[in-house]
């Protein structure tokens, strides 16, 4: 009997790496991508329903801007999926004085908007040096993390992190944008937590931590010494005392000649609370007559809840937890101690972000000015929150599970 012929050698390479070039079709955690995508749709959706008044004759202004952001982001997140997240590992330092020089820009040529000085105004754009800055501070303190493997149960590994963090993070509050600082801070707790710091070192510094605001927000003021201003301890302590009495107040602003916080996190609850199930749709007042201060920016999830009540509000929260999951998970199949730093510093930022912002919506929270991940209108927050996103893809596929056959993939 004659045996079958030999395949040829060039149909032989090409059946070798078929399955790699199949692979490679979608080297994307799909989960993590429909979450993220998510997310964006429903701010559209939002931001759709309450700017259309915000600018007359522009009723699609903050719409078509935050699709552009989107966009621009999500091909940023589909080339950072494809580059080597390790190379970063090599850059740090050079990442870490672009991120000083960066703020420090900010802080020498930046546009002042409400008492802050927070960003570069180009034609086009504004660039918020203290978003970008969170990534590229997760980058830089997880290169020196890593960098020091052999060391990260010593004090002076927290020390470095910790005087590393400290000098962007204090430019930033600087600003004063208090919100990006104490998200940085939630960064570097949650680094060197994944770096296996030792759990007496990671009390003592939460111990610092309550001391001092303690301080800040309390002894000190008592004392007639105010280190931050004055509005920024009554925006971190208005929700400890709320008050549901509008006359009230009005009172303390005309008193003041500044506007009350509490006002802003009232009117926030009552929206929330007037969209009960499924929201009220075109009849809601809160946020479409702006009683609501920023319901497209900071305080976004008010508008979700009275536009589209319960429902939308369960939904949104189910695609964050979504997200959450699959960076979590990400965190578990880095291939080394970088890439598993990168993942949570991420993990932090989103999670951080996510609490705060839908926190201080409902009232449990202080008002900070952190943003919605991906919700909240801003170039600068989107893009930062995309990129954030390209770094877990990028650990995803050079995990290996991208080439993992597709059911098992989606079953993680």
């Amino acid at each position: 009997m004659t045996p079958p012929p030999a395949a040829s050698p060039i149909a032989a390479s090409a059946e070798a790496t078929m399955p790699r070039s199949r692979a490679l079709r979608l080297p994307l955690d799909p989960l993590l991508t429909l979450a993220a995508l998510g997310i964006g749709v429903c701010s559209l959706v939002t931001l759709r329903a309450v700017t259309g008044n915000l600018i007359a004759g522009q009723p699609r202004y903050y719409v078509d801007r935050q699709a552009v952001y989107l966009l621009v982001g999500v091909v940023l997140m589909v080339a950072l999926s494809r580059f080597d997240y390790v190379r970063f590992r090599h850059m740090a330092y050079g990442i870490y004085a672009a991120l000083i020089l960066s703020i420090l820009a900010v802080l020498a040529l930046g546009h002042t908007a409400k008492g802050a000085q927070r960003a570069i105004e180009f034609p086009l754009f504004s660039f918020q040096a203290s978003e970008i800055g969170k990534v590229m501070l997760i980058l830089a303190l997880s290169g020196l993390l890593a960098a020091r493997s052999r060391y990260l149960r010593e004090v002076s590994t927290t020390v470095r992190v910790l005087a590393a963090a400290a000098l962007p993070a204090l430019l930033v509050v600087l600003q004063p944008d208090l919100g990006s600082g104490l998200v940085y801070a939630a960064i570097v707790f949650m680094l060197l937590f994944v770096a296996g710091t030792p759990w007496r070192q990671l009390a003592t510094l939460a111990a610092i931590a309550v001391a001092a605001t303690t301080f800040v927000l309390v002894l000190a003021p008592a004392a007639g010494v105010h280190v931050l201003k004055p509005y920024q301890t009554e925006r971190l302590t208005a929700f400890l005392h709320p008050t549901s009495n509008l006359q009230e107040i009005k009172e303390k602003e005309a008193k003041t000649g500044e506007p009350d916080p509490t006002y802003q996190q009232l009117e926030s609850k009552v929206a929330i609370g007037a969209g009960e199930k499924t929201g009220r749709g075109e009849s809601a007042t809160q946020t479409k007559l702006n009683f609501v201060p920023e319901d497209h920016t900071d305080f976004i999830f008010a508008a979700v809840g009275e536009q589209y009540g319960f429902v939308g509000a369960a939904l949104l929260l189910s695609l964050y937890a979504l997200l959450i999951w699959r960076t979590l998970h990400i965190l578990t199949m880095a291939k080394d101690l970088f890439g598993a730093l990168v993942a949570g510093g991420v993990l932090a930022m989103l999670m951080f972000q996510v609490f705060v912002n839908v926190g201080m919506s409902v009232g449990i929270m202080p008002i900070t000015g952190v943003t919605l991940p991906l919700m909240s209108y801003g170039g600068s927050s989107v893009i930062t929150t995309l990129l954030a996103v390209g770094l877990l893809q990028s650990i995803y596929v050079r995990s290996g599970a991208s080439q993992a056959p597709r059911n098992r993939v989606l079953r993680y």
